[in-house]
């Protein structure tokens, strides 16, 4: 006997705050069916580990395959000699050339080979960790260990009093560090972290330091981009892993209170701000709450996404020219024709599946999950890959006249956060709590996990986002009573969930919860409607519209603007893969998601008579 019921958690009661985590949230259900009685848990979901989920997707799959195979292909020689160099040690083997060398006599205005040395070393790392999660590869294990040794060799302060970017480094092997202990089981990984702290502390400021401020006398301005204030989400993570109480007093130190205060108050603090380490710097919110019980991170957090939200584009993407805007600003509609560089998007990509991950694992809200969906089709799952000699797919480009370009400059910080998303997939897709298991990505896919003794096969197959049509099947050690929630959304308006055949409506904007006693060769049958809709950019430029169907944002090929009406638009058909094509007046345009566009040029959006 099953039961289906839909549950939203957008809103709480008008009158209660949010509690600790340990407390109980009220939220909203919405019954398509009887319901189950009872209040929901407020405790945060949990995250599946890497290797309970096996994904069968050809895309996600590569792009994880891909840039493992830059990472274990670099030099450990190259690997270390930025830090070697600047520490006066011997420092042989080639340079890895762009923004990973070391270059004393570097001009900063340039940005190029020599502006972040062996910035992205920490967060490789960490990608490596997590590849042995996922395949168990002893290669991949193998290469940490030796990097984490040979690392141990070179902590030196002089790395950091020559680096503008010591908060930055520090922050990114905190990272490495802490995934190597958890997902590798160095055992050395948190004695290294602790004389990477030691050496670190006495060249960071005191506190959280805005972008911008000037805090190393006698330094030029390229010192004060560093980003103190993204640290605490690592620092509280290394806490919880069992690093010391040490972390957990440093993540509270260099909170950055100055901006959090007034996100928390709902107001827009984030104008003006460098996007990516911004946005980050939320997630640190969010581990404030986790680790520390801070309402008034949460709220900070929550608000800043909502801020974010309404300044993004259609993709999901935000911060042209790595800059986020004022609430009713018209420059996201400006940069349009102004910029190429619309959105960083291996690095922001990465912040915002960790912000909305932390969000919808503490409110169960459905809207984040949709948030995630909408920028991991329409940017990183397209994004061109990473290369061997350092090319680095970085800004995704919503101008009119769009087109996939590489980086001018060899192994960005995007090279770094590129391997992360790719690995990270995995855990986005699926969360649980004590009743069961949430489904928030439609990836084909397998989950393995026990539920109340009983080992608990779910297999997930579909073509979406290119068919409605989403089918699970369960397969279980002994019959066992969960639930499957799965995510309905915003825009899926008629969709319905099946169980062997069984047909119930299911509620948009939910998670349609379905709970009953499974046994082997139970089936789940979801279907999601693809509904065909556009979005303008923003409600004073109502004329200058994205084309939706379901998760995906269709580009217009073409070289020139064509002339098109909103019925021409919506009335664009599927010619045969991932194809479709609009017909206007001066002839058919072709239609394309992010992930089938090549090198054609292409527009985001089209301005509608």
């Amino acid at each position: 006997m099953s039961s289906l019921r839909s549950v939203s958690r957008r809103r709480f009661l008008q009158s209660a705050t949010l509690a600790s985590a340990a407390s109980l949230i009220p939220g909203l259900r919405r019954p398509a069916l009887a319901l189950a009685s009872g209040p929901l848990e407020s405790s945060p979901l949990e995250e599946f580990s890497y290797g309970d989920i096996a994904l069968n997707s050809a895309l996600h799959e590569q792009q994880l395959q891909q840039t493992h195979a830059v990472l274990m292909e670099l030099s450990e020689d190259s690997l270390l000699k930025p830090f070697r160099q600047m520490i006066g040690q011997p420092a042989p083997g080639k340079e890895l050339g762009g923004w990973y060398n070391y270059d004393p006599n570097y001009d900063w205005h340039t940005f190029e080979a020599g502006f972040a040395p062996a910035a992205t070393f920490g967060q490789w790392v960490s990608a490596l960790a997590r590849v042995y999660a996922i395949t168990g590869s002893q290669a991949a294990r193998e290469k940490v260990l030796r990097l984490n040794r040979l690392y141990a060799q070179v902590i030196d302060g002089k790395f950091y009093e020559n680096n503008r970017f010591p908060a930055y480094c520090y922050d990114k092997l905190v990272c490495g560090l802490i995934d190597s202990h958890k997902y590798v089981g160095d055992p050395d990984a948190f004695a290294i972290l602790q004389k990477t702290t030691d050496a670190a502390i006495p060249h960071l400021p005191g506190k959280a330091i805005v972008h911008g401020q000037s805090w190393r006398p006698g330094k030029d301005e390229s010192y004060t981009w560093d980003e103190s204030y993204t640290m605490p989400e690592n620092l509280f993570l290394a806490y919880q892993r069992g690093a010391g109480e040490r972390y957990r007093a440093m993540g509270v130190q260099y909170l950055n209170d100055v901006i959090f205060d007034r996100l928390a108050a709902a107001q827009n603090d984030l104008a003006g701000r460098h996007a990516y380490s911004h946005v980050n710097s939320l997630c640190s919110a969010m581990q404030a709450y986790l680790t520390v019980g801070s309402e008034k991170h949460l709220r900070a957090a929550k608000n800043g996404f909502d801020m974010l939200a309404a300044q993004s584009f259609a993709t999901g993407g935000w911060g042209p020219d790595e800059t986020l805007r004022a609430t009713g600003s018209a420059d996201v509609y400006d940069s349009l024709s102004k910029t190429h560089s619309s959105f960083e998007t291996p690095c922001g990509s990465y912040a915002h599946f960790k912000l909305t991950r932390y969000l919808l694992r503490v409110t169960r809200d459905p809207r984040y999950g949709d948030s995630m969906e909408r920028m991991m089709y329409n940017t990183i799952l397209g994004a061109k890959p990473l290369e061997a000699d350092g090319r680095t797919f970085y800004y995704a480009d919503c101008n009119f006249k769009g087109r996939k370009v590489y980086s001018s400059h060899g192994w960005p910080c995007c090279s770094g956060t590129h391997p992360q998303v790719a690995a990270d997939y995995r855990i986005n897709t699926y969360f649980r709590d004590a009743r069961g298991v949430y489904v928030n990505l439609y990836i084909p896919s397998t989950l393995k996990w026990t539920q109340n003794g009983a080992q608990v096969v779910l297999t997930q197959k579909s073509e979406y986002p290119y068919d409605a049509h989403v089918q699970f099947e369960v397969k279980v050690s002994k019959s066992e009573e969960f639930a499957v929630n799965l995510r309905i959304p915003a825009w899926a308006e008629k969709a319905s969930v099946s169980v062997n055949g069984k047909r119930e409506a299911a509620n948009a904007g939910t998670f349609a919860q379905v709970q009953r006693q499974w046994k082997t060769g139970d089936r789940i049958d979801v279907e999601l409607p693809l509904t065909t809709r556009l979005e303008a950019i923003d409600p004073a430029h109502a004329d200058t519209v994205a084309l939706l169907m379901g998760p995906l944002v269709l580009f217009a090929v073409t070289d020139s603007e064509p002339k098109v009406t909103r019925a021409q638009l919506l009335a664009a058909k599927r010619t045969g893969g991932q194809n479709w094509q609009m017909q206007t007046a001066s002839g058919p345009v072709k239609m394309l998601p992010f992930t089938a566009i090549a090198d054609e040029q292409y527009t985001t959006y089209l301005r509608v008579t």
